[in-house]
């Protein structure tokens, strides 16, 4: 899920090559060696923006889209057509949501090619895959009981669990890890990688200094802020500090006059304007939860506080997740107290 409140600042943003879209299965190259793919979704947000790196001897992919028939057959037509004769040898993932992964297994199998991911993603990713419908835990169930669900809204999240790994074909068994600061050199060029939190734990960014430009992934989007949740497997998590302080980091290790290559909608510059608006933004939201907890609240009482738009059934769940990741920073910041009752239903209220 991604909420549409962040879209302050995003005029002062310079769009690049928004008329040179590419459809599913051809490409736009947008820089030397660097070619641009989008392939279809569901949902709002329709597409996925991938990537093809032009190497020495062969190919780097850079995410993959959903496990799905149509997706793999835009790949395919990619394969036989747009490829010079090299084969792929190398698939990078930017982190681990279903859009980016799901086809990584398909495609290092098909060219017995390596996977490369950071450590905290490739990990989750294999496990929330794993799970299956009949996997429930009851923490889990404890977990949204104290958000505020009641039995039917429970019953409804009973009926998702396992879902995950639908979208993701069976990752490999092992992988290539990326690090922090890596440089990774592709086509003669050096790409640094550069670490981003909040979203997923350890979020993939490829900087390259010689043309200028960074595939954000869904870390730095021009419009929409990805969401930032927590979630049963990590209870008291505060990913709301960790992807604050991960713009922060951003702004600061970057220089400004990039071309952002983002997963979703279309290439921009104004990398700078874009980090601090969504700071801003974040910023404004914990400000309108604090005014909303003057009376004590749950965590599905304070969507009005985070999001513009109606919460729908499919994005209840991931709404829920954000709005926790909220009211966790506001605690960890003092602004917010909490309190259980009897029924473990968490309250929270001003400091």
């Amino acid at each position: 899920m991604v909420n549409d409140l962040s879209r302050r600042g995003y005029e002062a943003l310079n769009y690049q090559f928004a008329d040179q879209i590419p459809a599913p299965g051809e490409f736009t190259e947008i820089a030397d060696g660097v070619l641009w793919v989008r392939m279809p979704m569901p949902g709002r947000l329709n597409h996925i923006n991938v990537w093809l790196l032009r190497d020495n001897d062969g190919w780097t992919i850079v995410d993959t889209g959903l496990n799905r028939k149509d997706v793999q057959n835009h790949w395919q037509h990619i394969f036989d057509n747009h490829l010079d004769g090299m084969p792929i040898t190398r698939v990078i993932a930017t982190h681990l949501h279903g859009d980016h992964t799901g086809n990584a297994g398909w495609i290092t199998r098909k060219w017995d090619c390596e996977l490369w991911m950071s450590r905290s993603d490739f990990y989750m990713c294999k496990a929330m895959a794993a799970d299956g419908p009949s996997d429930v835990p009851e923490d889990a169930i404890r977990f949204y009981r104290r958000a505020g669900f009641d039995e039917a809204r429970l019953d409804r999240y009973r009926e998702r669990f396992g879902q995950f790994g639908a979208n993701i074909s069976q990752l490999p068994a092992g992988y290539r890890r990326i690090e922090d600061g890596q440089y990774i050199g592709i086509g003669g060029r050096e790409w640094r990688a550069v670490i981003g939190r909040g979203h997923s734990p350890e979020h993939v960014c490829l900087y390259c200094p010689e043309l200028k430009l960074i595939i954000a992934g869904d870390q730095i989007l021009p419009t929409i802020t990805p969401n930032v949740s927590v979630n049963p497997a990590e209870p008291m998590a505060n990913p709301l500090r960790d992807w604050l302080t991960s713009c922060d980091s951003l702004r600061q290790q970057l220089p400004p006059n990039l071309l952002v290559l983002p997963s979703h909608e279309n290439l921009f510059k104004g990398l700078h304007e874009r980090l601090t608006a969504l700071v801003d933004w974040h910023e404004v939201a914990l400000e309108k939860l604090y005014d909303l907890c003057e009376t004590p609240k749950r965590a599905v009482d304070v969507f009005p506080a985070i999001f513009k738009s109606e919460i729908t059934d499919m994005s209840f769940f991931p709404a829920t997740g954000e709005s926790i990741a909220h009211l966790h920073c506001a605690l960890d910041r003092r602004m917010l107290t909490v309190e259980e009752d009897e029924n473990g239903v968490a309250w929270w209220t001003q400091a």
